[in-house]
């Protein structure tokens, strides 16, 4: 059976892939990772990440133009499937359930309850 389920650094390389579309290459990732979380993180770890969540089906690779300031060489862009969507959907939806039933934020969040 495929893995269905996203690890906290998986979801957020993933929703860091839907934010950069057509540049979610992995340099751009990982400086865009550090950017929204003021993180660290090596190239390594991203390069893993995403080869995780292809096998997973969550996202696919192709690869993209040669660029002269590559030296010719060409990026691996990385899309979201309707797979990974359905997975990011699952992963809010598990979190937001979740917070409604921590009551210290249930009623800030207007998760039902009065205010």
């Amino acid at each position: 059976m495929i893995e269905t389920r996203l690890g906290e650094f998986e979801e957020v390389i993933l929703l860091i892939v839907g934010i950069l579309g057509e540049e979610a290459y992995a340099f751009k990732i990982a400086e865009e990772f550090e950017s929204q979380t003021s993180r660290e993180v090596s190239i390594g770890a991203v390069h893993s990440t995403l080869t995780r969540l292809e096998e997973k089906g969550f996202v696919k690779s192709d690869m993209g133009k040669a660029t002269a300031e590559r030296g010719g060489r060409r990026k691996r862009i990385y899309t979201i499937t309707a797979y990974g969507q359905q997975a990011l959907s699952a992963a809010r939806d598990f979190r937001m359930s979740l917070w409604s039933q921590y009551p210290a934020f249930a009623n800030k969040l207007n998760f039902g309850g009065s205010m």
